[in-house]
């Protein structure tokens, strides 16, 4: 008796006597009072976890601010995917909380964003699955090949955003997967038979219209074939909003036959005067996407067709210096964190924007530049203490340029 009298709790260290219940373990013994307050722990806990899982459903025109504070300019691209996005998850939400008299199912409206490289297509898309604070995660359809042949197979692109969302199904359900380069899977020109398949074109296509219509997935974790005895994972892509970005080099062309030929005859010479020939994309159609070779099946499942107009000149500046992630407060940044004030000249900023025009890489370009020009202050900087300000003079800045062989490279191509 005296023995049982002895055994206190190992977290709070109380007397058998002076409670209810002691359950006891291998080493040690735990009262009811501290399973109690262990309980409420974890049910806080996995509170906390679950609200930070929970889709922030955020109205159209507060999207639009919110993406104007990251991305710069176009304004119609973005008004056309924040009423996009919130109707998607508006959706998803209305269909966690259907009721069984509810018999009208909105359907899922994929989107395809349409524009030049280094207009912000990705950009876009990551910034608004922060926005909404679910799973996003980025694919490059140039690495798709069809089922069974030497490439990526398309259900690799949900191992990607289960890795985001951290293996959670349910979260993976609803995120966001975004594929780039959309453009490089069109259709051989020629509608005659060959006597090679098309695996890497019409094949990827034709693979990916169950996975952006809705459907069960089986997903290998590990990704690919290298893992045959790896158990799958179900996921329902019903709810997963798929956006597809591609440049489509040359598609005007397309657009510029087709806007003609209907012009012709048909309307005033005023009326034509409308079209602005310098950015003929705001026109595109499901049909110039057919005539690019995309198969209608598949232009089907993208039914939010929007462009993204080139930069100017004006705008390249704004995103050197304005958003809240632009590249000059990112190297001002890094500057700072080793004690050193960065100045640059606004003649600098000019020079930047030009040489981004002149390589033609839109906003990806300004990165290679700044780089090129920062990158032996960066260099040299943090092993002299007694270097407290770094200025960048036009001067200089031409001289940088001018000696990069990482730019001269990218002239060249």
């Amino acid at each position: 008796m005296a023995e049982k009298e002895l055994i206190k709790c190992s977290f709070c260290g109380k007397d058998k006597k002076d409670v209810f219940m002691m359950i006891g373990g291998l080493d040690g013994h735990i009262c009811d009072q501290c399973v109690a307050q262990a309980q409420k722990i974890v049910e806080e806990e996995y509170k906390q976890q679950t609200d930070s899982k929970k889709i922030q459903l955020v109205k159209p025109a507060e999207i639009k601010k919110l993406l104007d504070e990251h991305i710069i300019d176009q304004d119609e691209a973005k008004k056309i995917m924040a009423v996009a996005v919130y109707n998607h998850y508006k959706r998803v939400l209305q269909k966690a909380s259907k009721t069984e008299n509810d018999d009208v199912e909105i359907e899922k409206s994929n989107i395809l964003l349409v524009g030049e490289t280094g207009t912000g297509k990705t950009l876009l898309a990551q910034t608004i699955a922060k926005i909404l604070n679910v799973p996003f995660c980025i694919a490059d359809a140039t690495a798709f090949t069809e089922a069974g042949y030497v490439g990526e197979d398309v259900e690799n692109v949900l191992v990607r955003l289960l890795q985001s969302a951290n293996y959670d199904v349910a979260s993976t359900e609803k995120g966001i997967v975004f594929i780039d380069e959309i453009d490089k899977i069109t259709r051989k020109e020629g509608d005659s038979p060959s006597i090679t398949r098309d695996v890497g074109g019409e094949g990827v296509q034709q693979a990916l219209l169950k996975m952006l219509e809705g459907s069960v997935v089986n997903v290998p974790p590990q990704g690919g074939r290298k893992h045959p005895e790896q158990k799958m994972i179900a996921v329902n892509t019903k709810d997963i909003l798929f956006i597809c970005g591609g440049a489509f080099n040359g598609i005007e062309k397309k657009i510029a036959r087709r806007v003609q030929s209907h012009a012709l005859g048909y309307v005033r010479g005023a009326e034509q005067d409308d079209i602005d020939r310098e950015n003929l994309l705001q026109y595109i159609s499901p049909e110039d996407l057919k005539s690019f070779g995309l198969i209608p099946e598949f232009i089907g499942r993208l039914p939010v067709i929007t462009y993204l107009k080139p930069l100017s000149k004006e705008s390249l500046k704004r995103i050197l210096t304005e958003p809240k992630n632009a590249l000059i407060k990112q190297y001002t940044k890094l500057f700072k964190i080793d004690g050193v004030k960065l100045t640059i000249d606004k003649a600098v900023l000019d020079l930047i924007v030009d040489k981004a025009l002149e390589y033609k890489l839109g906003a990806r370009g300004l990165r290679a530049i700044c780089e090129a020009l920062l990158t032996d202050a960066m260099y040299e900087t943090p092993g002299d203490t007694e270097v407290k300000e770094f200025h960048v003079t036009l001067r200089y800045a031409k001289d940088k340029i001018q000696r990069s062989s990482a730019l001269n490279r990218l002239k060249a191509a």
